[in-house]
């Protein structure tokens, strides 16, 4: 059970309310606690102290600050009219207008959030663009650079047979002429290079004629040949395997029944995320929405935390510990009846019962109790008090508050 602060001092100009709320009996307020701020209603729960406010006019939040220091807690709240109050608190506020009052802030609280939601989800979308159209600029530029390198290769090797063309069709030419009178030419041709005159070919006779005539039809035959093509690589890419084993070692027929419930799997999530929007890979895995509903419950953005569940149930809705863990949120915020229901869901989950869900089931009978209790049906509570007890006999804690509520039982007859 919560241990209320009652005592706290404030003072107030025109259009300021400075309020200050210590710790009960000189305790500091530990951690990180819950401060909750809205136009009529004040809230700081540092676990096992509570603070709770109705104010005596309406004040402007976005303006209004508040910090921790030396274990209190210092509010700084705007006027929304610059007037004198009477008081801090508002009086004769019944039941029924505090617990209309607790839903307004806490719905208003929740628009506030979905705002901000929606609008960081615009920004996602906006920088997503922005990253796409990026991407199609580069990917742009570098089909532009191939294009031209292709162009360019193109342009090398159309020169290249031209030339060779060109080489083939003077072969083609001096073979059509006289052979004797080419072999003749070539001949001089050599002599003129090589220095000698022409008393050495009349001394050498027909076998200096016809070895001239070998080597110019060998040098016509190297000219003939086209030089050598260029050097280059080529890539060669194989679709891998779903499974790193090799065909031989693996089981073929269990490995297309395991592809198979995925693609099942993956279908059904899909089809139940189609009005979801565009969600990335990590956002569409409940454990990973659970884990972050953790952690914003851990620094105490309860309404956070409350948004990741609600969107991993979403996702499926057969996991008790997301039932269980948004029940704990609700009875942060005070929403008494929802944090019921999520505890009466999961322990519809967690059947049957057996040693391993056995924590789990108590924590569901503890929270749906305080929820009980928290709207004064103490018997309803106590019941699940009993219940946790017969799970875990042995906890002292879910003992000692057993007792508590059965005094109070006893002492409103």
């Amino acid at each position: 059970m919560p241990v209320w602060l009652r005592d706290y001092s404030w003072r107030q100009t025109p259009s300021v309310v400075y309020v200050t709320v210590p710790g009960q009996d000189g305790r500091r307020l530990l951690g990180r606690p819950d401060i909750f701020c809205a136009e009529q209603y004040l809230k700081v729960n540092a676990p096992p102290f509570l603070f709770e406010a109705f104010l005596w006019a309406p004040i402007d939040e976005a303006r209004s600050a508040a910090r921790l220091e030396d274990g209190s807690v210092f509010f700084t709240l705007q006027k929304k009219e610059a007037a004198p109050w009477d008081s801090f608190l508002a009086e004769k506020v019944g039941k029924e207008e505090m617990q209309r009052i607790r839903e307004d802030a806490v719905l208003r609280a929740h628009e506030k959030a979905k705002e901000e939601m929606d609008a960081k989800a615009i920004r996602k979308r906006e920088h997503s663009k922005c990253a796409l159209e990026a991407t199609l600029k580069l990917e742009e530029a570098e089909r532009k650079r191939v294009e031209d390198l292709k162009e360019e290769e193109r342009k090398k090797a159309t020169e290249e047979i031209e030339k060779w063309k060109e080489q083939n069709e003077k072969q083609r030419k001096l073979q059509e002429r006289d052979p004797v009178d080419l072999i003749r030419k070539k001949q001089e041709d050599y002599e003129i290079r090589s220095g000698s005159g022409r008393a050495a070919q009349t001394a050498s006779g027909t076998r200096g004629a016809g070895s001239s005539g070998n080597m110019f039809s060998e040098k016509l035959k190297e000219e003939s040949v086209p030089g050598p093509r260029r050097a280059g690589s080529i890539q060669l890419k194989f679709t891998p395997r779903v499974f790193p084993t090799a065909l031989r070692e693996s089981r073929v027929q269990e490995e297309e029944e395991w592809l198979q419930k995925q693609a099942e799997a993956r279908r059904v999530i899909s089809t139940d995320l189609a009005e979801l929007g565009d969600l990335s890979e990590e956002e569409k895995n409940p454990d990973w929405l659970k884990d972050k509903g953790n952690k914003m419950f851990a620094t105490g953005n309860f309404l956070a935390a409350v948004g990741a569940y609600n969107l991993a149930i979403r996702i499926n809705s057969k996991i008790p510990a997301l039932y269980l863990n948004r029940a704990a949120c609700h009875l942060r915020l005070k929403n008494l009846h929802k944090a019921i229901e999520d505890s009466s869901k999961a322990l519809d989950l967690l059947t049957p019962p057996v040693p391993d869900n056995a924590n789990a089931r108590a924590k569901a009978h503890v929270r749906r109790g305080t929820a009980f209790c928290e709207l004064e049906l103490y018997a309803e509570g106590l019941q699940d008090y009993v219940a946790a007890l017969r799970i875990e006999p042995t906890n002292k804690s879910i003992s000692e508050d057993a007792e508590k509520i059965r005094r109070i039982i006893q002492e409103t007859g």
